[in-house]
């Protein structure tokens, strides 16, 4: 089990990207924003909340743009949730690097902050990811490994003797789109466009970027792209017994 001092321990703010336009799930996402798309009987932001606040997490910021009224009236202050959730609000799409540049206000005020892309369904433990701020570097990134997208066949000469359906690459890690942050980032974030391609790329070019690699099982980590996710996501929580079942029970 990992043991964390007890400042870093303390995960309490957490910025949420969800402003994008959802353009992969239309017509879904036409009228209703990605993050309010159902799982079964909760909301992608039901769940996300509720990983959240399983860590610590007490004060959600929602970085919201597109159709951002329809997501406010339906979180509302957060209350419910067991969370304060304050909105900040771009004007015209800033992509992720400007969304954050956005609320500098917010990451300004703070020694670390955890950010955290509004379409993904997890139970990663984002303190790993706090723990790893230390000395020059400035942000850190959760990784997991590659889920194929298509099933793999398993070739001996020009025999097929195996198939596996969409398996786990386990040599492969990709962005998993949770982030730690320290406010020294703030300066290095584009006033347009999107983090992955402006400020981690720089950092990394400098040492001062690392990933945590986390192993799914025992984690569990989805993106949400397609119509399909949002048939097999419930399935898979459903199977698991919910999505912090299994840290509960560890």
């Amino acid at each position: 089990m990992l043991t964390l001092d007890y400042e870093v321990a303390l995960v309490t703010v957490a910025l949420v990207l969800a402003g994008g336009f959802g353009k992969r799930l239309r017509p879904l996402t036409l009228e209703v924003p990605k993050i309010l798309l159902p799982l079964g009987s909760k909301t992608i932001a039901e769940y996300l909340i509720e990983w959240l606040r399983y860590y610590g997490v007490n004060e959600v910021f929602m970085l919201v743009g597109y159709l951002k009224e329809k997501i406010i009236d339906a979180l509302g202050s957060g209350t419910r949730y067991g969370v304060h959730i304050s909105y900040i609000v771009e004007d015209e799409p800033l992509g992720t690097g400007g969304a954050l540049r956005n609320s500098s206000h917010i990451i300004g005020r703070m020694e670390r902050v955890i950010a955290v892309n509004g379409d993904i369904v997890t139970n990663i433990d984002p303190r790993r990811l706090l723990e790893k701020l230390e000395g020059s570097v400035i942000a850190s990134i959760a990784t997991v490994p590659l889920r194929s997208p298509y099933g793999v066949l398993e070739i001996e000469g020009d025999r097929i003797v195996g198939f596996r359906e969409k398996p786990i690459l386990r040599d492969h890690w990709i962005n998993a789109g949770v982030y730690a942050l320290k406010r020294d980032i703030i300066e290095l974030l584009p006033e347009k466009g999107d983090i992955e391609r402006s400020t981690f790329p720089l950092l990394a070019s400098r040492g001062q970027l690392v990933a945590v690699r986390y192993e799914t099982p025992p984690y569990y980590w989805r993106s949400v792209d397609s119509p399909k996710d949002l048939e097999e996501i419930p399935r898979e929580l459903e199977e698991m017994g919910g999505l912090l079942a299994s840290l509960e029970s560890s």
